[in-house]
């Protein structure tokens, strides 16, 4: 096993390019222009409607793409906390790091193959690409605090959100060559430069991955559980790590929180391609360089919320954050014009990169610097952000199906934003205090 020492630069790179690596995941398949490209094709020129087929069952085609990122958050959500039991106890972070990228990395590469009569081919290579990334993100989250000490955490985790903005937006450039100028290629499928992009996320993943499997550490297995079985070394260690959990009173306050104002988050920016096209009507290339617009504006937002929580302390920050959240949701409702998007995309850049890397500092701060398996505790901090988003895409979906209008589902988020505001406020008292006693 390799030594290392906390807070080593290289060390640090290379933790923030798993970031760099499979944020383009997050960007173009999430975000951009795989929403494009999915409602474009899933939608009839002729009628306008947007109902599909699936398996046999009629779906509108938002709300069939959330409810299969639902299904596969909630696998994951059930499944992290036994696989992170798993690999801490037999020491396989590293391993299943690996296996979950390569698992998203080569379902971004089968949505090449996506097209309209492929539909169930492509939503299940959707959520499996999803799965890839929760479970991948959850074992990179979890070295945090085993290469950062508590007071530079919050730069660090700055520093990987920063990587990653940065490299999606890299790739998303590239993609921006094959979609708004195929002629250069000669590309005459009007379909093709979209899924030359599904291509080369998962090439981009796969390739700038093997930064951080070279110069990470493996972990140990934990004392006493090396000879045991399977099913019994995972109950002893997630009962364990359960035990702990249950004794930080400052990490019970904070994971009821976040998963509420995580069900908004996540939500929001999953959907926010699919609403500026069905309910403003955005051209594509308006789309993607709006969100685009997001990344570039939240990598200052993550460097931002680091500087000023070094300032007036984490939660503080973070309730200003959420509380100007609410007023986004409320604002999306009231939107007219592209303009309002532009000025919404801004908003969004600068308070996503700020809350979700404070979000992952604050809990690593939470976490007692003698704990060696981090991987379990931030499964716990995963599966409450993969829960909420579950319940909030289920929540987005069916307010749609219902209402068949978007804006009330939008509208709808602030509420889950307003509870988590509420729920930070216990946790105020332990945002210097409890940090200093755990670490």
């Amino acid at each position: 096993m390799k030594i290392f020492k906390k807070n080593d630069k290289r060390l640090i790179r290379s933790w923030s390019m798993f970031d760099w690596a499979n944020s383009a995941y997050n960007l173009v398949i999430n975000s951009t222009i795989f929403p494009v490209y999915y409602t474009t094709i899933t939608k009839n020129a002729e009628t306008g409607s947007t109902t599909v087929s699936f398996f046999g069952f009629e779906f509108v085609n938002t709300a069939l793409s959330n409810f299969a990122l639902s299904i596969a958050y909630l696998i994951m959500a059930v499944g992290l906390p036994f696989i992170s039991a798993y690999s801490d106890a037999a020491g396989k972070r590293k391993f299943f790091m690996k296996m979950f990228t390569y698992l998203g990395a080569f379902a971004c590469m089968g949505l090449f193959f996506f097209k309209l009569d492929t539909l169930e081919w492509g939503i299940i290579c959707f959520a499996l690409a999803a799965m890839g990334y929760i479970g991948g993100v959850a074992f990179n989250n979890s070295y945090l605090p085993i290469i950062a000490t508590p007071d530079q955490q919050d730069r660090v985790s700055a520093q990987g959100f920063a990587y990653g903005y940065v490299g999606c937006v890299i790739l998303q450039l590239i993609c921006f060559v094959f979609i708004f100028k195929p002629e250069w290629f000669g590309i005459t499928d009007p379909s093709l430069p979209a899924r030359l992009s599904f291509l080369l996320v998962g090439i981009w993943w796969v390739s700038f991955s093997q930064i951080p499997f070279r110069f990470l550490p493996r972990n140990r297995p934990s004392k006493g559980k090396e000879a045991m079985p399977f099913f019994q070394k995972v109950k002893s260690e997630f009962t364990t790590v359960l035990g702990q959990i249950k004794q930080i009173e400052a990490i019970k306050r904070f994971l009821p929180a976040y998963f509420f104002y995580a069900m908004g988050i996540q939500t929001l920016v999953i959907v926010a391609a699919a609403f500026g096209q069905k309910e403003l009507n955005l051209g594509a290339d308006k789309l993607i360089a709006s969100i685009l617009l997001i990344q570039i504006v939240a990598i200052g937002g993550a460097y931002l919320m680091s500087l000023l929580a070094k300032r007036f302390g984490n939660i503080k920050v973070l309730m200003v954050v959420v509380f100007l959240w609410i007023m986004i949701c409320g604002a999306s409702y009231f939107m007219a014009n592209e303009y309002h998007f532009y000025m919404m995309a801004f908003m969004v850049g600068l308070l996503m990169g700020g809350i979700q890397s404070l979000s992952r500092s604050t809990y690593s701060k939470l976490i007692p610097t003698h704990i060696e398996d981090t991987t379990s505790f931030f499964s716990f901090y995963d599966v409450t952000e993969k829960l909420a988003i579950v319940i909030g895409l289920f929540s987005f979906g069916i307010i749609e199906q219902v209402t068949n209008n978007i804006r009330y589902s939008a509208l709808s988020l602030g509420i889950f934003f307003l509870i988590g505001f509420l729920l930070l406020f216990p946790v105020l008292k332990f945002n210097k205090l409890q940090i200093i006693q755990n670490n």
